[in-house]
């Protein structure tokens, strides 16, 4: 069982890696959005190149991957709960 303290560090650990990620949400789309005007005042026609969708994948592909490791991956991969769980529905 865990102590209160321990209890503590890992909710604050979940909350860190939670703000961390809306603050890289936040940055993609600010960032992303300049790229796209730099590309609009740019471009020389409607039929030019959209470049800005290499960086938009990619982050997308990193921030994605963020998600799910800030907001999915403690309870999936977290030996001790599922251990917990296993424990409780045998009682």
């Amino acid at each position: 069982m865990l102590t209160e303290q321990q209890k503590d560090k890992e909710l604050w650990q979940i909350a860190k890696s939670h703000a961390s990620f809306r603050w890289n949400l936040i940055s993609y789309f600010f960032v992303n959005a300049f790229l796209v005007a730099i590309w609009l005042l740019s471009s020389r026609g409607p039929g030019s190149y959209f470049w800005p969708v290499w960086p938009i994948l990619g982050w997308g592909l990193i921030l994605a991957i963020r998600y799910f490791q800030a907001f999915h991956g403690n309870q999936l991969i977290n030996t001790r709960k599922e251990y917990e769980k296993m424990k409780n529905t045998n009682q």
